[in-house]
């Protein structure tokens, strides 16, 4: 089973917007219509469809900061797999994608992600990967995860 990212063209719009996740999770990820809608307004927003053997099966989003004088920073604000398409493993394939992405454009600062604090789910498969609880958004309420560069 192959997980790929794929930029948002004309080819894959309708298909991630059509996505789905259980009623369970809706509160935690922004509408993946609004997210890019919302990248559209922000140039440093990049938004990925997430394919698996050739089908469209998620979406993320993250961000990247320049600093001058400074490594990039990078936020990830939002992932979801469909909800017919959950518990197999591709969110956790996505992610290592992700990554390996970011890691290709070089060195960084730091690559954060937030989640709402009862979702222990997002918890457990974050640190996964490495990233460490550095505190709470006074913005948002939600948990801040580090991986540092």
């Amino acid at each position: 089973m192959g997980v790929t990212l794929k930029s948002i063209t004309s080819d894959n719009f309708e298909a991630v917007i059509a996505l789905e996740l259980p009623t369970s999770q809706l509160g935690y990820v922004a509408d993946n219509l609004y997210s890019i809608a919302e990248s559209s307004f922000h140039p440093t927003y990049q938004p990925r469809a997430i394919y698996c053997s050739g089908e469209v099966v998620g979406f993320l989003m993250y961000e990247s900061f320049h600093h001058e004088g400074r490594l990039p920073a990078y936020n990830i604000f939002r992932l979801m797999v469909d909800r017919r398409h959950q518990g197999r493993g591709i969110g956790h394939r996505a992610m290592q994608c992700l990554l390996n992405e970011i890691r290709a454009r070089g060195p960084f600062e730091r690559i954060a992600i937030c989640y709402v604090s009862t979702n222990q789910v997002a918890r457990d498969f974050y640190a996964s990967f490495g990233f460490q609880e550095m505190g709470l958004s006074e913005e948002t309420g939600e948990v801040i995860a580090e991986i540092q560069g």
